[in-house]
């Protein structure tokens, strides 16, 4: 069996910024030259997201509309309470709680498989990263692994 895995960085643009990374994927998949196995992208970070989904414009936007409603950025959270929180605590820290509660619906990894060098996506699937925070650079690692 073997293994390959790539970090990719990106900058995100900021809250409910959607950006597909299907065709980096893809590009990696195909460097590796493995045939036959299991592709991972995970996420780095924690108010932020990794899904398969249809990239539609409208379908985004209802997504964004939803994940508001759940854990809207004007709610109060205790993440955000500097004077009481004392873990992870940053010099330049944010207040993200809403970031990390909308992520808590979304899983920090998608596998996908791997068949004759191609990944199993659906007609309308496509890998997306989701920023549930602020701008800033962001980091996803791929592995592959198989034959």
């Amino acid at each position: 069996m073997k293994t390959k895995n790539k970090t990719i960085t990106f900058q995100s643009k900021g809250k409910f910024d959607f950006i597909d990374i299907t065709e980096q994927v893809k590009s990696f998949v195909n460097e590796s030259q493995i045939k036959d196995g299991l592709v991972n992208i995970q996420n780095m970070h924690t108010s932020s997201a990794l899904i398969v989904n249809e990239n539609e414009p409208l379908l985004i936007e209802d997504m964004k509309q939803r994940l508001e409603v759940f854990a809207p950025e004007s709610l109060s959270y205790n993440h955000d309470n500097f004077e009481i929180r004392t873990v992870n605590l940053c010099d330049d820290e944010y207040k993200n709680g809403h970031s990390h509660c909308k992520a808590i619906l979304m899983l920090p990894s998608v596998t996908l498989n791997l068949i004759a060098g191609q990944m199993q996506l659906g007609k309308w699937q496509s890998i997306m990263f989701i920023e549930l925070d602020f701008s800033r650079e962001r980091k996803v690692q791929i592995q592959i692994l198989g034959e």
